[in-house]
């Protein structure tokens, strides 16, 4: 968790309690948290390197995606870096929401990333998706199929959660020739570990 957000949770927590001891002992946490000093990401624009065995594609961009969720449903955001085969950044963004859920998150990464990609590629391009989430890819393999043959309902004539969100990635899929992978999280893949910091640092923003 970070510094600005047990800020935020120290202040709550005064607000809602009243005994001298709860208040004495937040205050002397609050006291201790002023002097911390958050490390530094250890991930740098330097390590972010794709495999050696992309440099050699033309017309290909790698799109790493993440979504964070504080509470699921609570604050959420999304975030994603585009690459090309030279392993240069060729943008990268992130953005909240107020109350979501981790999966729309994670839905809302690739989405995002894809639409900018939209203005860059054609039919011709190759784009690799990576993600940590598991419900994307085995989504975007597998579920999907089966949906679309029922119209959009599930096996059991139920619409799947986030249908919207679904559809949207499914026509994103025609603008190249997109490959999901899986990828897993926090295991010290830079690329995976920057786009977690950007997904958390625009939550810390903004007081989440």
């Amino acid at each position: 968790m970070k510094k600005q957000t047990l800020k935020k949770y120290i202040n709550s927590l005064s607000k809602a309690l009243n005994s001298e001891k709860a208040l004495e002992a937040l205050k002397t946490l609050s006291d201790e948290l002023s002097k911390y000093t958050e490390p530094e990401s250890h991930v740098n624009v330097a390590q972010l390197k794709i495999p050696d065995e992309y440099s050699l594609m033309e017309n290909l961009y790698v799109l790493y995606t993440d979504g964070a969720c504080r509470g699921n449903p609570g604050p959420g955001s999304w975030a994603y870096i585009i690459q090309n085969n030279e392993s240069s950044i060729v943008e990268e963004n992130a953005d909240f929401d107020e109350y979501t859920t981790n999966n729309k998150m994670e839905l809302g990464a690739v989405i995002n990333g894809l639409e900018s990609l939209a203005s860059m590629v054609t039919p011709m391009h190759t784009i690799l998706v990576y993600t940590d989430s598991k419900y994307v890819v085995d989504g975007m393999k597998s579920w999907v199929a089966g949906w679309k043959k029922r119209g959009w309902k599930k096996a059991d004539n139920k619409a799947p959660e986030n249908v919207e969100l679904w559809k949207k990635l499914d026509e994103l899929r025609s603008i190249a020739n997109i490959d999901f992978h899986w990828v897993k999280g926090h295991s010290g893949h830079a690329q995976n570990e920057y786009v977690d910091g950007l997904a958390n640092k625009v939550l810390d923003e903004n007081g989440f």
